[in-house]
Protein backbone atom coordinates (compact mmCIF):
# COMPACT_ATOMS: atom_id res chain seq x y z
CA UNK A 1 0.00 0.00 0.00
CA UNK A 2 1.30 3.45 -0.96
CA UNK A 3 0.45 7.05 -0.12
CA UNK A 4 1.15 10.12 -2.21
CA UNK A 5 0.93 13.77 -1.19
CA UNK A 6 0.85 16.45 -3.92
CA UNK A 7 2.76 19.54 -2.79
CA UNK A 8 3.60 22.97 -4.13
CA UNK A 9 5.97 25.11 -2.08
CA UNK A 10 6.40 28.20 -4.27
CA UNK A 11 3.73 30.86 -3.70
CA UNK A 12 2.07 28.53 -1.22
CA UNK A 13 -1.25 29.48 0.35
CA UNK A 14 -1.59 32.82 -1.43
CA UNK A 15 -4.90 33.55 0.29
CA UNK A 16 -3.02 33.88 3.57
CA UNK A 17 -0.87 36.71 2.21
CA UNK A 18 -2.74 39.32 4.25
CA UNK A 19 -1.27 37.79 7.43
CA UNK A 20 1.84 35.90 6.35
CA UNK A 21 4.87 36.87 4.29
CA UNK A 22 5.94 34.74 1.33
CA UNK A 23 8.59 33.02 3.47
CA UNK A 24 6.14 32.42 6.31
CA UNK A 25 3.58 30.94 3.95
CA UNK A 26 6.16 28.53 2.55
CA UNK A 27 7.27 27.54 6.05
CA UNK A 28 3.66 27.08 7.17
CA UNK A 29 2.96 24.91 4.12
CA UNK A 30 6.02 22.82 5.00
CA UNK A 31 4.80 22.49 8.61
CA UNK A 32 1.41 21.22 7.42
CA UNK A 33 3.11 18.81 5.01
CA UNK A 34 5.23 17.50 7.88
CA UNK A 35 2.10 16.92 9.99
CA UNK A 36 0.42 14.96 7.19
CA UNK A 37 3.54 12.96 6.35
CA UNK A 38 4.23 12.08 9.98
CA UNK A 39 0.66 10.89 10.47
CA UNK A 40 0.90 8.63 7.43
CA UNK A 41 4.19 7.15 8.57
CA UNK A 42 3.02 6.63 12.15
CA UNK A 43 -0.17 4.92 10.97
CA UNK A 44 1.85 1.90 9.88
CA UNK A 45 -0.40 1.46 6.85
CA UNK A 46 2.08 2.22 4.07
CA UNK A 47 5.30 0.70 2.89
CA UNK A 48 6.00 3.83 0.82
CA UNK A 49 5.02 7.49 1.26
CA UNK A 50 5.77 9.72 -1.74
CA UNK A 51 5.60 13.51 -1.96
CA UNK A 52 4.82 14.67 -5.48
CA UNK A 53 6.52 18.07 -5.45
CA UNK A 54 7.03 20.81 -8.03
CA UNK A 55 10.36 21.80 -6.40
CA UNK A 56 13.07 20.46 -4.13
CA UNK A 57 12.05 20.55 -0.47
CA UNK A 58 13.61 19.73 2.87
CA UNK A 59 13.59 16.12 3.99
CA UNK A 60 10.33 15.28 5.79
CA UNK A 61 10.89 11.54 6.03
CA UNK A 62 9.26 10.57 2.73
CA UNK A 63 10.36 10.05 -0.87
CA UNK A 64 10.42 13.25 -2.94
CA UNK A 65 9.18 12.77 -6.51
CA UNK A 66 9.77 15.87 -8.62
CA UNK A 67 7.28 16.82 -11.31
CA UNK A 68 6.65 19.81 -13.56
CA UNK A 69 3.14 18.72 -14.47
CA UNK A 70 -0.14 20.04 -13.16
CA UNK A 71 -2.01 18.31 -10.36
CA UNK A 72 -4.26 16.07 -12.47
CA UNK A 73 -1.57 15.14 -14.97
CA UNK A 74 0.98 14.36 -12.27
CA UNK A 75 -1.38 12.25 -10.19
CA UNK A 76 -2.80 10.34 -13.14
CA UNK A 77 0.71 9.55 -14.33
CA UNK A 78 1.53 8.36 -10.81
CA UNK A 79 -1.56 6.11 -10.75
CA UNK A 80 -0.61 4.74 -14.16
CA UNK A 81 2.84 3.82 -12.89
CA UNK A 82 1.39 2.27 -9.75
CA UNK A 83 -0.93 0.09 -11.84
CA UNK A 84 1.96 -1.65 -13.59
CA UNK A 85 2.83 -5.22 -12.75
CA UNK A 86 5.72 -3.96 -10.61
CA UNK A 87 3.34 -2.42 -8.08
CA UNK A 88 -0.40 -3.01 -8.59
CA UNK A 89 -1.28 -1.98 -5.05
CA UNK A 90 -3.74 0.39 -3.38
CA UNK A 91 -2.90 4.09 -3.32
CA UNK A 92 -4.00 6.83 -0.94
CA UNK A 93 -3.90 10.34 -2.37
CA UNK A 94 -4.04 12.95 0.38
CA UNK A 95 -3.65 16.71 0.26
CA UNK A 96 -0.81 18.45 2.10
CA UNK A 97 -2.93 21.13 3.79
CA UNK A 98 -5.00 19.04 6.22
CA UNK A 99 -2.81 19.10 9.35
CA UNK A 100 -5.59 17.82 11.63
CA UNK A 101 -5.63 14.37 10.03
CA UNK A 102 -5.24 11.62 12.61
CA UNK A 103 -3.79 8.12 12.62
CA UNK A 104 -7.29 6.83 13.38
CA UNK A 105 -8.61 8.56 10.24
CA UNK A 106 -5.96 6.93 8.07
CA UNK A 107 -6.46 3.46 9.51
CA UNK A 108 -10.23 3.66 9.06
CA UNK A 109 -9.93 4.78 5.44
CA UNK A 110 -7.44 2.07 4.47
CA UNK A 111 -9.49 -0.60 6.27
CA UNK A 112 -12.51 0.10 4.05
CA UNK A 113 -13.75 -2.71 1.79
CA UNK A 114 -14.91 -0.19 -0.83
CA UNK A 115 -13.02 0.02 -4.10
CA UNK A 116 -12.86 3.80 -3.82
CA UNK A 117 -13.01 5.92 -0.67
CA UNK A 118 -13.72 9.60 -1.32
CA UNK A 119 -12.97 12.08 1.45
CA UNK A 120 -14.75 15.36 0.71
CA UNK A 121 -13.33 18.76 1.50
CA UNK A 122 -15.40 21.86 1.92
CA UNK A 123 -17.19 23.52 -1.00
CA UNK A 124 -17.14 20.38 -3.16
CA UNK A 125 -13.45 19.58 -3.05
CA UNK A 126 -11.69 16.25 -2.48
CA UNK A 127 -9.13 16.06 0.32
CA UNK A 128 -8.24 12.38 0.02
CA UNK A 129 -8.90 9.40 -2.23
CA UNK A 130 -8.20 5.77 -1.42
CA UNK A 131 -8.00 3.74 -4.62
CA UNK A 132 -7.84 -0.04 -4.28
CA UNK A 133 -6.90 -0.61 -7.94
CA UNK A 134 -5.12 2.37 -9.59
CA UNK A 135 -5.57 0.87 -13.05
CA UNK A 136 -9.34 1.43 -12.82
CA UNK A 137 -9.47 5.05 -11.73
CA UNK A 138 -8.30 8.53 -12.68
CA UNK A 139 -8.54 11.82 -10.83
CA UNK A 140 -10.10 15.12 -11.84
CA UNK A 141 -9.39 17.85 -9.29
CA UNK A 142 -10.42 21.52 -9.21
CA UNK A 143 -13.99 22.76 -9.07
CA UNK A 144 -16.51 20.32 -7.64
CA UNK A 145 -14.02 17.46 -7.65
CA UNK A 146 -16.00 15.47 -5.08
CA UNK A 147 -18.86 15.15 -7.58
CA UNK A 148 -16.42 14.39 -10.39
CA UNK A 149 -14.75 11.58 -8.45
CA UNK A 150 -18.09 10.13 -7.42
CA UNK A 151 -19.23 10.19 -11.05
CA UNK A 152 -16.01 8.52 -12.23
CA UNK A 153 -16.54 5.73 -9.71
CA UNK A 154 -20.16 5.28 -10.80
CA UNK A 155 -19.30 5.21 -14.52
CA UNK A 156 -16.63 2.59 -13.90
CA UNK A 157 -19.08 0.61 -11.72
CA UNK A 158 -16.80 0.82 -8.71
CA UNK A 159 -18.13 0.46 -5.18
CA UNK A 160 -17.34 3.71 -3.40
CA UNK A 161 -17.63 5.04 0.12
CA UNK A 162 -17.82 8.66 1.24
CA UNK A 163 -15.69 9.14 4.35
CA UNK A 164 -17.05 12.07 6.34
CA UNK A 165 -14.54 13.53 8.81
CA UNK A 166 -14.10 16.94 10.40
CA UNK A 167 -10.33 16.45 10.60
CA UNK A 168 -10.00 15.55 6.94
CA UNK A 169 -12.48 18.11 5.65
CA UNK A 170 -10.56 20.94 7.30
CA UNK A 171 -8.17 22.07 4.61
CA UNK A 172 -6.32 25.27 5.46
CA UNK A 173 -6.73 27.91 2.76
CA UNK A 174 -8.31 31.02 4.22
CA UNK A 175 -7.37 33.25 7.16
CA UNK A 176 -10.42 32.00 9.09
CA UNK A 177 -9.11 28.43 8.78
CA UNK A 178 -6.13 29.23 10.98
CA UNK A 179 -8.42 29.22 14.00
CA UNK A 180 -9.10 25.52 13.44
CA UNK A 181 -5.37 24.78 13.55
CA UNK A 182 -4.97 26.66 16.83
CA UNK A 183 -8.13 25.11 18.30
CA UNK A 184 -7.55 21.49 17.33
CA UNK A 185 -3.97 21.12 16.08
CA UNK A 186 -1.19 19.56 18.13
CA UNK A 187 1.51 19.26 15.49
CA UNK A 188 4.03 21.42 13.70
CA UNK A 189 1.50 23.63 11.93
CA UNK A 190 -0.09 24.70 15.21
CA UNK A 191 3.33 25.16 16.77
CA UNK A 192 4.49 27.32 13.87
CA UNK A 193 1.48 29.65 14.13
CA UNK A 194 2.05 30.02 17.87
CA UNK A 195 5.73 30.74 17.24
CA UNK A 196 4.69 33.59 14.92
CA UNK A 197 2.53 35.03 17.69
CA UNK A 198 -0.93 33.96 16.53
CA UNK A 199 -3.58 33.56 19.21
CA UNK A 200 -7.30 32.94 19.23
CA UNK A 201 -9.63 35.91 19.38
CA UNK A 202 -13.36 35.81 20.05
CA UNK A 203 -15.54 38.41 18.39
CA UNK A 204 -19.35 38.45 18.29
CA UNK A 205 -19.50 34.84 19.37
CA UNK A 206 -17.10 33.60 16.67
CA UNK A 207 -13.51 32.56 17.10
CA UNK A 208 -10.85 34.03 14.86
CA UNK A 209 -7.13 34.68 15.06
CA UNK A 210 -4.94 37.68 15.61
CA UNK A 211 -1.20 38.21 15.58
CA UNK A 212 0.33 39.72 18.68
Amino acid sequence: MRAVIPFKKSNAKSRLSTLLTDKEREEFAMAMLSDVTETLLRSGCFKVVDILSTSLIDDVGANIVLTEMGLNEALNEYLHKMSSHFFNEPVLIIMADIPLVSIKNIREITASHAEIVIVPGRMGGTNALFISDPSRFHVDYYGASFLKHRNIAEKKVLVYEVFDSFNLSTDIDEVADLAEVLLHGTGRAAGYLKKLGFVLEESRGRVGVKRK
